[in-house]
């Protein structure tokens, strides 16, 4: 049915493709006004109460997410039509959330070209391994993977590895342009973090930015993980692998109080962004409802994601994502009784 309807999917789809000037510009505005009002609030509130602060960090983070969906959307050179406006936005929305434009540009790329490709896993996206892969694992590599897939470090020490760490250098290969704007964004990481400490004192900007960028690196991580870590999610083998099932069924549509649709920048409408990724994410929503096919796709909501924290290990036989549970029940049934 989708192949049949693809053409119709795309001509719905293509009018949301073109950015609109006035609604990135007010974008801006409305995400990034706000968070510095929130970060200055928190800063305040010190005074009063670190409570106080902490509460305050909630809403900031949410906002700092906004801005990373910004970020995103200049990546994919779909919040403005001038590429220049993208690279710069871009660049400066990646120093604010400690992502290299160029560098993450690449590997997201990546991930959107080999999305629920088997043959092709490993760049922009969660490791993952089949239930075959990892029984024929070493006992180092399952402790390794079993410890990345641990909730509390994906999401707990998961920000703090990717955001602080791993994006501070350079992928190999990396041309002269890429190495510079991550040198670029490193630099004025450090250098906005001095003059903030410098100004208001080491102890005041951790206890605020602190927060704060955890909250947003959790809230990040998970929307990453919950839109492609769901039980019936598309994974196929290259001779397989097709580029608009990937996009249906192995990107979820988060179904998500509408605050927290806007406050994720529309992230949820998942599957019609890896459709096209040219489409800005304040019109994702649009382009969800211009067509029923685009509406039949895998639903997930706030209660029902977190089943996700159970799913491990892709099951190429049943073709699910199964827990690490599931595992020793296949070796308990193959394991030969003593007589």
């Amino acid at each position: 049915m989708l192949h049949k309807e693809q053409d119709g999917w795309r001509k719905d789809i293509a009018p949301y493709e073109r950015p609109r000037i006035k609604s990135s510009v007010w974008q801006i505005i409305n995400t990034v006004v706000p968070f510095f009002l929130l970060w200055y609030l928190a800063y305040v509130s010190l005074s009063v109460s670190f409570w106080l602060t902490l509460l305050l960090a909630i809403p900031a983070g949410g906002f700092l997410v906004r801005i990373f969906i910004i970020f995103h959307d200049c990546c994919h050179k779909s919040f403005f039509r001038n590429k220049a406006a993208n690279e710069i936005i871009g660049t400066i929305t990646g120093i604010m959330t400690c992502c290299p434009y160029n560098q993450w540009r690449h590997s997201h790329s990546v991930h959107h070209a080999t999305s629920g490709n088997l043959n092709k896993r490993g760049t922009g996206d969660i490791w993952t391994l089949t239930v075959e892969e990892y029984g024929a694992s070493s006992f180092p590599k399952r402790l390794l993977y079993r410890l990345y897939r641990n909730p509390l470090v994906m999401f707990g020490l998961g920000p703090i590895y990717i955001f602080l760490i791993d994006y501070r250098f350079n992928r190999r290969n990396a041309g002269f342009k890429e190495r510079m704007n991550t040198y670029i964004t490193n630099l004025s990481i450090v250098g906005t973090a001095a003059l903030l400490c410098w100004s208001i004192g080491w102890q005041s900007f951790l206890m605020v930015q602190g927060p704060i960028f955890f909250i947003s690196g959790a809230a990040g991580i998970w929307l990453f993980y919950v839109q492609h870590q769901f039980e019936d999610t598309y994974y196929e083998n290259e001779e397989h692998w097709d580029y608009v099932q990937a996009a249906l069924k192995g990107s979820s549509f988060y179904k998500l109080p509408r605050i927290l649709h806007w406050i994720t920048g529309n992230i949820g409408f998942h599957h019609i962004h890896h459709l096209s990724p040219r489409v800005p994410n304040y019109y994702l929503e649009q382009a969800h409802n211009a067509n029923p096919v685009l509406r039949d796709v895998n639903t997930i909501t706030l209660l029902t994601s977190l089943k996700s924290l159970k799913f491990r290990i892709w099951d190429e036989d049943s073709k699910q994502f199964v827990g690490f549970k599931h595992m020793k029940q296949q070796q308990l049934k193959v394991k030969p009784k003593i007589e």
